[in-house]
Formats: C-alpha cells, sequence, structure tokens
C-alpha cells in the first residue's frame, strides 16, 4: 500500500465529505477499506486451492440533526460517490432520531502528528502462490512424517494486506496500512473410532516473525499424537487449568460484559460492579491498541479518536468499560478511544490488543499442588449467559494426578459462573501476545467438572 495511494484516498474521502455538507448534512464522517489477500490450500500431497481476493469498500454516514444514516459502495468512482451523497441524505431525512448519535467530540480527535504512533503494522515483503504453497507443503510433510500421524486435513499459508482511510468533517483525516502473514495445519493421528485431530499455526504482521513451518509442523503432530487414547472424567467439583489457547476466552467474555453498549442496555452482570473487585487481586488486564506489530494494534479509533494503553483491571478491580462516543454519552461518560466500525455499519465499542498480565508463577508451579484437576486445551460450543454470567461448555484435555498432566480426557463439561470463576482465578507467567485476545495458563479453582 502505497503513500500516494493513501493520499488519494484521503483526498477522495475529504472530497466527499464536503459534498455531503454542501448537499445538507449537519456532520459526516467516512471510511474506505481496501484489501489484497492471498491463501494456498495444501492436503495429502497435493495443491487443494488457489486463493486471491482484492476489494476497496467505501462508507459514508451523515447527520441531519439526531437521526442518522449509512451507505456503503464498493464502487468509489466520482459519479457513483454522488449518487451516494444524495441517497444518504434521502435515508438520513427518514430515519428515526437517535438521541445518543452524533460524531465523536473535536476535543479527543488525534488531529496532531504526535497522536498517532508509529506501530509498524505493514511489511511490504511479497510472497508468490509459488511460495506459499511450498509453505503449506513444508508443513503437511514436517507432520505426517511423524510417526503415529495417520491422516492430514489439510494445511494452508496466507498473506493479506490493507489500508483503512478514515475522514469526517471535524478535520480528522488519517490512514494507515497493515498486513497479516499465517501459517496453518490440522493432522489426524489414530484410526476409524480411536482418531483425534489437532492443529497449530502462526499469524504475524511481518513474515520474518512467523514461526518455523517445520516446528509448527511438528507441534501440530505432537499435540494430536498427546491425544490419543482419552479416557472419560467422573463428576465432580476440582480446579480447571486453562492453556494459553483457551484461556483467552475467558478474556473474550469479559469483553462481552464490559463492551459499553451492553453496559447501556443493562444486558451485561457486570453492569454495576464498576470500581468493585471482580477478579482476584492478583489479576491485571489491559487493553493496548499501541503494541508494536500487535494483532489488533491501530494508531486511532475508528471515530478519529485517540486511543493508548488503558488497564480495564487493576489489582481485580474493574476500572473502565469499552467505550465509542453513543455509549459514552448513553452513560453519561467520555469515550475512551474504543469505537470499531466497518463501512457499512456505526461505530461500535471493542477491545483492541486486550490481555491478562502475566503472573508469577509458571504453569508447572499452577498445578503442583493439585492431588486431581483438569487442564483443558479445547472448548466446545458456547454456553455462557452474559446476562447472569453462568457458564457450560464442553471441553478436552487432560487429567492432573499428583501435580503432573497424565492422561488425555474428552467428552466432558465444565461450569461455573464467571463472577465465581473470575474471582478464584490465578494467572502464570506464559503470557504470549498471538491473538489480539490473550491470556497466559490459568488456574480456577472450584468448578464443576461433568462427565460419567
Amino acid at each position: 500500500m502505497t503513500k500516494k495511494q493513501q493520499e488519494h484516498y484521503l483526498e477522495k474521502l475529504d472530497d466527499l465529505i464536503r459534498a455531503a455538507r454542501k448537499a445538507g448534512a449537519d456532520g459526516c464522517d467516512a471510511m474506505i477499506y481496501s484489501g489484497q489477500s492471498q491463501s494456498v490450500s495444501w492436503r495429502l500431497g497435493k495443491l487443494e486451492d488457489v486463493e486471491r481476493a482484492e476489494s476497496t469498500d467505501l462508507g459514508l454516514r451523515v447527520f441531519v440533526g439526531k437521526r442518522q444514516a449509512i451507505i456503503s459502495s464498493s464502487d468509489i468512482s466520482d459519479k457513483t460517490l454522488d449518487q451516494l451523497v444524495t441517497r444518504v441524505l434521502d435515508m438520513a431525512k427518514n430515519a428515526p432520531e437517535e438521541p445518543y448519535a452524533g460524531l465523536a467530540d473535536p476535543l479527543l480527535l488525534a488531529l496532531e502528528p504526535d497522536n498517532i504512533p508509529e506501530l509498524d503494522l505493514y511489511d511490504d515483503t511479497e510472497k508468490s502462490a509459488d511460495e506459499l504453497q511450498q509453505l503449506a507443503r513444508t508443513l503437511e510433510e514436517v507432520a505426517l512424517g511423524v510417526s503415529g500421524v495417520t491422516n492430514s486435513e489439510g494445511a494452508g499459508a496466507s498473506t493479506s494486506r490493507g489500508l483503512v482511510a478514515t475522514a469526517n468533517s471535524n478535520g480528522f483525516s488519517h490512514s494507515y496500512a497493515s498486513s497479516h502473514f499465517s501459517v496453518s495445519i490440522s493432522v489426524i493421528a489414530g484410526t476409524d473410532a480411536t482418531m483425534e485431530r489437532d492443529y497449530a499455526y502462526s499469524s504475524k504482521r511481518y513474515f520474518s516473525d512467523l514461526r518455523d513451518p517445520v516446528a509448527v509442523g511438528q507441534e501440530a503432530a505432537e499435540r494430536v499424537l498427546h491425544r490419543l487414547g482419552p479416557r472419560k472424567a467422573k463428576t465432580c467439583q476440582l480446579p480447571v487449568i486453562f492453556d494459553p489457547r483457551v484461556s483467552r476466552t475467558l478474556l473474550g467474555h469479559l469483553a462481552g460484559a464490559i463492551n459499553g453498549s451492553a453496559i447501556a442496555r443493562g444486558t451485561s452482570f457486570l453492569k454495576d460492579r464498576m470500581g468493585e473487585q471482580i477478579f482476584s487481586r492478583n489479576i491485571t488486564i489491559i487493553d493496548d491498541p499501541h503494541l508494536r506489530r500487535g494483532p489488533s494494534s491501530r494508531p486511532f479509533d475508528g471515530e478519529g479518536c485517540r486511543n493508548g494503553r488503558l488497564t480495564m483491571v487493576e489489582d481485580g478491580i474493574l476500572r473502565a468499560w469499552t467505550l465509542d462516543s453513543a455509549s459514552a454519552r448513553q452513560l453519561g461518560l467520555t469515550s475512551n478511544g474504543r469505537a470499531s466500525r466497518g463501512t457499512s455499519s456505526p461505530p461500535s465499542p471493542a477491545t483492541t490488543n486486550l490481555y491478562l498480565a502475566r503472573g508469577r508463577r509458571s504453569p508447572a508451579e499452577l498445578m503442583a499442588d493439585l492431588a486431581a484437576g483438569f487442564y483443558v486445551t479445547d472448548l466446545i460450543g458456547m454456553g455462557v449467559n452474559g446476562l447472569t454470567g453462568d457458564y457450560s461448555r464442553g471441553a478436552s484435555g487432560f487429567w492432573i494426578e499428583d501435580g503432573q498432566i497424565t492422561y488425555p480426557v474428552n467428552e466432558v463439561t465444565i461450569a461455573g459462573n464467571l463472577k465465581d470463576m473470575f474471582l478464584n482465578m490465578t494467572a502464570a507467567d506464559d503470557l504470549e501476545i498471538k491473538y489480539g485476545t490473550d491470556a497466559p495458563t490459568i488456574r480456577v479453582d472450584g468448578m464443576i467438572i461433568a462427565g460419567e
């Protein structure tokens, strides 16, 4: 994504906003998302698929008083944009009033260069389809070369690039480019009724930061072999330890519960808990959009507001909601730069790089004192009630005996309530920022394990 292309899109947005204001809009904002991606799929020694996609989408939001409307288009020619202005204004004039709608407070906008950090999100490395094919082929050959691995569900490699340009009638006009590279592999071990599957992958902003495909293939093979010969578990109440692959889902449930829109609607089990102890005192949770090369980093939010590192939970105490302008107005607060949006919908609150800070004990130390427990590596289903915090999900993993991981276990359900789970949580020291919502290994005491 060249600097010239970014400037071209910003000029187009600025022209569009001027046209909308001239046509009668009291305020407006617009964005362009342009992206291109390429992926290769490889299975059982053969090329399965090669995909390449390019798209450019524009969204325009206008306000007429407290009425708003949004229109989007994949055609960004000048002729089409003139038509969009006329149509969206007609839509806005006939829309119902929304008391909390409106552009972001001008005082919160990232208008100065110092407000927009360089986050190193774009790698211009080019990878051909042949090079991606070789990566996927290596992944599968390594995994299938491990004794005991019997089949492959496929390997893949992909690249993508994107450009986000945003502008509004209060003077904000900026853009940034980003890139992603990834490799993945899913394999099977065992035969017939004894088959198990597992996977491994790596995804990074820069190609040079990707894990070695040999290591990724070996990880997938090792994981699936460890799952062979699972046993059932008896129903009991024991500590549950969540592997980092699944511990991050607990933060996902927190993110939903502290979302400003849910708080404003009164549909969150944490709606009245601001400033209260909701986690054990050793837990701190941070949202940081400015992590260098972070998976969900961005230099400003979807409304053009300044953003930055925000402590959501400090020593177990809830300190912040995730707010955009509309939810903040409804709650009588100020946006904290967490607006996210697409081209066809209004902004809404969302986290960026959300993570649970590392604890002081190793994963081995978290389980060292357990006579028995359950180490979860996979979760199934979405049995979580955002209004009450009730939690129930299918799970598989490994049984813990005398402080050690022993045999694989599947077909169990773990249950509790997130209010209690948060208060009985301990974090290990193995945090890695990989997904955009991340946590180290987590121990939760007192959960129900429903088995035989």
